[in-house]
């Protein structure tokens, strides 16, 4: 035998539920940052489209405006290879803590990465 409770309101039909949004503020947007659009901008003139209008003045639809239109990761065979500046910063804590940077880590960024977080200088 199971008990089934009855909550008024949840499974009514959706004519007798009042619309709670319309009583919540809207939040305006924020505007976006100089630094963001300098950077749409130099998209927008290596793409040679135009940026939309008004977008200055959303942040985070610029910010989805920007990941649309920018370059693409590298792919191919030294995609998942660590950058020269990952390299150069776990060589450098390699000599701070006079050890060696384990040799897989330089065929693997990710690697890379959790030698440096777990070596990194407190």
């Amino acid at each position: 035998m199971s008990f089934q409770p009855h909550f008024p309101d949840l499974l009514d039909s959706a004519e007798n539920v009042t619309p709670v949004q319309a009583d919540l503020p809207l939040q305006t947007p924020l505007p976006a940052t100089e630094k963001q659009l300098t950077y749409a901008r130099i998209l927008a003139a290596k793409s040679k489209s135009p940026l939309p209008k008004g977008l200055e003045k959303d942040r985070a639809g610029l910010s989805k405006w920007i990941d649309s239109h920018k370059a693409p990761k590298p792919e191919g065979k030294f995609a998942d290879y660590p950058s020269s500046k990952q390299v150069a910063f776990a060589e450098r804590i390699a000599r701070l803590k006079r050890r060696e940077v384990p040799q897989e880590c330089f065929r693997d960024r990710v690697l890379m990465s959790r030698w440096i977080d777990s070596n990194k200088p407190r």
